[in-house]
């Protein structure tokens, strides 16, 4: 071998050593160290001949006997730190003998999984949750109505909405989505079409208005309009505001006559005006007419007037394109040419028709014309167009064909053609096809790990990103084959895009639990300035910080720690601040000054010391993790052992004592010194000196988040001491330890994500893809999108297997 091979070999051994420490190192040995466990604690109810509760542990001799069925030896562990087992009136083992044996098994499936065959996993087929639903119908159908508003709630399961397992389908919810189905496309789909809509508004009550109108202007019918007037209402022009369609085509409508010298041409414009128009003439060309017209407007046709009384006006009609921005429309005067005698024109009315096509908008969009070869065909192209989209693949032609058969019905039955297709979405929209996220497997017995094809792949990563439907890019990309090789571009497109909103809304929120602040209700008396408006100024305060993370592409570690927030005028006074520079109320500064906070809009607060900053010190999750009447250190801690460093602790044994308390309680010292007075129960202790002493760092934020020194007559005690030794100091210390073990919270916010974007619980054959993900964002710099990009990349994200049934069977 050549001594460049011989340095490359070497070198991609080491970095599989790097990625993967356990490998080519010896298994646990269980025989010698978990063994001795069993038969000293467990063996005697659960050996051979009639074990308890039908468990036989005698079974297991040694390490790949637990591997076997590790799901079973999860409960064991589970029971183990508990206490629940070995009962009370047993031996019992120390608490330090406990954990050694569970650490044991913990290593031994550790080097069981860094050591085993790639496996994705498989994922459980599962309906659109009610968020999926509503986005995938806002995106497929385009109509303003939220259809899920009767749905019943969906089960959460690993924290959040959209896990397979727990997704079932009531008959209540069949029905639901049913009536859902037609009410939706009797919104969307019109087959007997309403008449135009006409209005006609007499010049008299155009404006602009005065009681001079009537007295001066009119001659009969007609309100004059004049070059030589001194006022708005001599000058015009004359306009009324109108309610448009934006898609729509209009056609507008008046009768003139003017009075001038016989020879002399007299002009008027009709322009439309607003202040969203895209589209405006020049303030040049809008200086020729008699009056101010206020830009941006658009002249759209410049007409001649040539009756001179009311008997021969003129009646005038001009077609208005679609257009977004546009507001009213207007009759102005042109003015004469210089040195001309002035002029007078006389306007009956102004009058719109329109949209003159009635259909619904998006009744256009669905029902817009694919290809001039005959009805059958044009039937055909349009419903293999919405079954793509529905379905999220290309439908076979026995789908597509069942479908025309129903319009084809439909109108056998006397109906005209919208009804058959409306009558073929609605079908659609029933069907499991549309309300399951099929991943249809051509090999469905086999165990062996394979790629998704592109149309499943997209409709992960759209659901992932958006809690939608692929789009048209996605779609157009999954039918050349080409979207896994362009995943990188359509991340970042997609994670611009507003609808990766739902990353935020979906799957931040249920991470962190903020979903519970809407049913907190902290003690009025205790926290009078807690109401809905600081409630939801709480909860849009995460959404912003979250979402200015993933926009900015900033490192995942600013979510522990960030200089920035983003307040209103309720919320900076809950947090004393007065000004964008972050300056307290109170301080006086000379360094830097900011902009008041004022109203209901956010700003993006710079914040100057390490007291707030980054998710722990929101008031939002201050909140759900305290009690109605005092603070919960336990509470607190515990939510940062589960969502932040993924270490939650075992739930509390059986006949735990609660905390006293009262305000007998109270008195006799702080809530800390009454913690610490609680853990010195034995079977407290081991999960108290977890979670307590990070609780005890958020102290200083009381339990509607807002900052004190002071509990009642104490002072605040905001230091602790983790089992390891590792000192905490407030809320400085606690995020400074995080961001020390960093690692750990990026396993984390792997996991948790993953969990999300799976749709499933994290399993031991997900710990290899988990390290790959964390080893690449360290070598990123920790940004968000490679967090979304790797797990999209990911095995369990990108393949699949049969089912860990079969899986068992071969």
């Amino acid at each position: 071998m050549h001594s460049t091979q011989k340095i490359l070999s070497l070198f991609a051994i080491l970095l599989c050593f790097e990625l993967h420490p356990s490998w080519g190192q010896e298994a646990p040995d269980f025989v010698a160290i978990g063994r001795p466990f069993l038969e000293k604690h467990c063996i005697g109810c659960h050996g051979s001949e009639e074990p308890k509760a039908e468990l036989s542990l005698n079974r297991f001799q040694d390490s790949m006997s637990l591997v076997r069925e590790r799901k079973l030896w999860e409960n064991v562990l589970k029971m183990t730190a508990s206490g629940e087992m070995p009962p009370e009136d047993h031996p019992r083992p120390t608490p330090a003998e406990s954990e050694a044996f569970i650490e044991h098994v913990h290593a031994l499936f550790d080097h069981a999984d860094r050591n085993a065959k790639p496996d994705p996993g498989r994922v459980t087929m599962r309906r659109l949750n009610r968020v999926e639903y509503r986005n995938t119908i806002r995106d497929l159908i385009g109509i303003d109505f939220d259809p899920t508003e009767d749905f019943p709630s969906d089960d959460i399961g690993h924290g959040f909405d959209n896990i397979g397992d727990v997704l079932t389908l009531s008959p209540v919810l069949m029905e639901r989505y049913l009536a859902a189905a037609e009410r939706i496309v009797e919104r969307a789909i019109m087959p007997e079409l309403p008449p135009t809509l006409k209005r006609h508004i007499s010049a008299r009550h155009t404006e602009p208005a005065s009681g001079d109108v009537e007295k001066k202007l009119m001659e009969g019918e007609f309100r004059r309009m004049t070059s030589d007037g001194t006022l708005p209402i001599e000058v015009g022009p004359i306009n009324t505001p109108y309610q448009w369609d934006s898609e729509g085509e209009y056609t507008f409508k008046t009768r003139a006559y003017a009075k001038s010298d016989e020879d002399q041409a007299v002009r008027i414009a009709i322009v439309v005006q607003g202040k969203g128009l895209t589209e405006s003439s020049s303030e040049e060309e809008l200086a020729q007419l008699v009056g101010k017209v206020r830009s941006p407007a658009k002249i759209l046709q410049i007409l001649e007037v040539s009756g001179r009384d009311s008997k021969s006006a003129n009646v005038f009609k001009v077609s208005l394109p679609a257009m977004e921005g546009r507001d009213r429309m207007m009759v102005a005067l042109m003015k004469p040419n210089e040195g001309s005698p002035p002029i007078q024109v006389y306007v009956d009315h102004l009058a719109l028709e329109g949209p003159m096509d009635t259909r619904p908008a998006s009744q256009r969009r669905l029902l817009a014309k694919v290809d001039p070869e005959g009805p059958s065909q044009q039937t055909a192209k349009i419903l293999e167009r919405f079954l793509l989209r529905a379905y999220r693949r290309p439908p076979t032609e026995t789908e597509l064909q069942r479908m025309m058969g129903l319009v084809e019905a439909t109108q056998a039955n006397g109906k005209n053609w919208e009804a058959g297709m409306q009558l073929a979405f609605q079908s659609a929209l029933s069907s499991p096809k549309f309300l399951f996220r099929v991943e249809l497997d051509d090999r469905p017995q086999s165990i062996v790990a394979r790629g998704l094809d592109e149309f499943q792949l997209a409709s992960r990563i759209s659901y992932f990103l958006w809690s939608s439907m692929p789009d048209d890019e996605l779609l157009a990309l999954a039918g050349s084959n080409e979207l896994s090789e362009n995943i990188d571009v359509q991340v970042r497109r997609m994670l611009k895009d507003s609808k990766s909103s739902s990353l935020v809304t979906q799957f931040a929120l249920q991470w962190l639990q903020i979903q519970r602040l809407a049913s907190y209700s902290p003690d009025p008396k205790l926290f009078p300035q807690f109401d809905e408006k600081l409630r939801g100024a709480m909860r849009k305060e995460t959404e912003l910080f979250f979402e200015s993370i993933l926009k900015e592409d900033r490192s995942i570690l600013d979510l522990i720690d960030a200089d920035y927030t983003f307040l209103n005028e309720t919320l900076a006074r809950h947090y004393g601040i007065v000004d964008t520079a972050g300056t307290r109320t109170g301080e006086k500064r000379e360094d830097k000054v900011g902009q008041r906070i004022r109203g209901d809009k956010f700003e993006r607060v710079t914040l100057q010391s390490g007291e707030r900053g980054g998710l722990l010190t929101q008031a939002s999750i201050l909140a759900v993790t305290s009690n109605p009447t005092r603070t919960s250190p336990v509470k607190r801690g515990r939510w940062v052992l589960e969502q932040i460093l993924g270490a939650p602790p075992p739930p509390p044994p059986p006949n735990a004592p609660l905390l006293e308390e009262g305000e007998q309680a109270k008195a006799t010292g702080t809530l800390k010194e009454r913690l610490e007075a609680h853990r010195k129960n034995p079977s407290c202790a081991n999960c108290h000196a977890k979670m307590d002493p990070i609780g005890f760092a958020l102290e200083n934020f009381d339990a509607v988040g807002a900052y004190r020194t002071k509990d009642g007559e104490f002072s605040i005690d905001a230091t602790g001491q983790l089992a390891d030794g590792t000192l905490l100091d407030g809320p400085t210390g606690l995020k400074k330890v995080i961001r020390e073990r960093k690692q750990q919270f990026e396993r984390c916010l792997v996991e948790k994500m993953l969990i999300y974007a799976l749709g499933r619980g994290i399993e031991y054959y997900d710990r290899p893809s988990i390290d790959r993900i964390v080893n690449r964002l360290a070598s990123q710099e920790d940004r968000i999108s490679v967090l979304v990009t790797e797990i999209i990349k990911s095995d369990p994200f990108r393949m699949r297997r049969a089912s860990d049934e079969t899986a068992s069977i071969k």
